[in-house]
């Protein structure tokens, strides 16, 4: 093929992927890249997911204690939820739930390479797929959006730093931070909210009428005090939970919470250990423990010289 036609057809390709699939391409973690670019961890400790996805769902988080330098460990992040829950999709269909999770490590902390992984850790791995969240950032690890039902357990290769190798890694207490997801958000970033929320009125007065769009969608008449008719429209998948005649007041829901999702947050800590240290601290139990015995050994000896004296 000629070089010019093998690139017209690449780019129509790739502008084809882009059109034809805009909810893949815009799932979490996309999101929290264009909301915060340089990292996921505000200034008062929350992760920018939460913006985002409003209700609140528990996570559990495993690490180790301690590790070593330049040693792989595994950090489990646990995202429990009822298998076989499902959500609305945008387009007001029923999915089944997707998990995503982000791990924020100390500096000079890194996803392991594929060669200094076990076997065993990498049948852990089987169907996980990571990335970093910016060419700046290989300390902060992404995952998902995955199936929910196969991947409530989403475990972390992690490499720990050396300090014999990099001058500004020390031995000492390191934070991370971890959050998990489940299902889709009620606010977009951009500040429109999801179909994956309460629809509530935005004014308070005489429900008038309910068009069905015939696209699952509605369309709510409101009448105000002044007369005035205000249009409320549902997406499509939502229940619409009022009906014409009744009256609302500004902030009332119109519709059911079809949201079985939600997002937790984690923060851990995790110690940088020198093997040294390690040693040293043996060392020092065993010298404790031999001057002990020595003492008792003492004591029994000046015991037997004070009787020997008494005969």
């Amino acid at each position: 093929m000629h070089p010019l036609r093998a690139l017209v057809v690449g780019l129509l390709l790739a502008s084809l992927t882009l059109f034809v699939q805009p909810d893949a391409a815009r799932a979490y973690p996309f999101w929290a890249q264009q909301v915060a670019p340089e990292t996921p961890r505000e200034a008062t400790g929350k992760l920018v997911c939460a913006n985002c996805h409003l209700a609140q769902k528990p996570i559990q988080v495993e690490t180790p204690q301690a590790v070593f330098p330049d040693k792989v460990f595994k950090a489990t992040v646990e995202v429990p939820y009822k298998t076989g829950t499902v959500e609305l999709a945008a387009d007001g269909s029923q999915v089944p739930l997707q998990v995503g999770a982000v791990l924020m490590l100390p500096e000079g902390f890194q996803l392991a390479p594929e060669d200094r992984i076990s076997e065993e850790l990498q049948e852990e791995m089987e169907g996980i797929y990571y990335s970093t969240y910016n060419d700046s950032s290989d300390n902060v690890i992404l995952v998902g959006p995955l199936p929910g039902d196969e991947h409530q357990e989403l475990v972390f290769p992690v490499l720990s730093p050396d300090p014999a190798q990099d001058s500004s890694i020390h031995f000492g207490k390191y934070a991370l931070h971890v959050g998990g997801n489940r299902g889709r958000g009620q606010i977009y970033p951009t500040g429109e909210k999801s179909n994956n929320g309460v629809w509530t009125a935005e004014v308070g007065g005489e429900i008038t009428g309910v068009d069905d769009n015939g696209d699952g969608s509605h369309v709510i008449h409101i009448a105000t005090d002044g007369e005035a008719v205000v249009d409320a429209p549902i997406p499509a998948g939502l229940e619409v939970i009022v009906a014409p005649g009744e009256t609302v007041t500004a902030g009332a829901a119109l519709t059911n919470d079809p949201n079985q999702g939600g997002f937790g947050q984690r923060d851990t800590e995790i110690v940088l250990q020198s093997p040294w240290r390690i040693l040293w601290m043996l060392g020092f139990f065993t010298l404790v423990l031999a001057t002990q015995i020595f003492f008792v050994l003492k004591k029994r000896q000046v015991e037997r010289v004070q009787a020997a004296g008494q005969l």
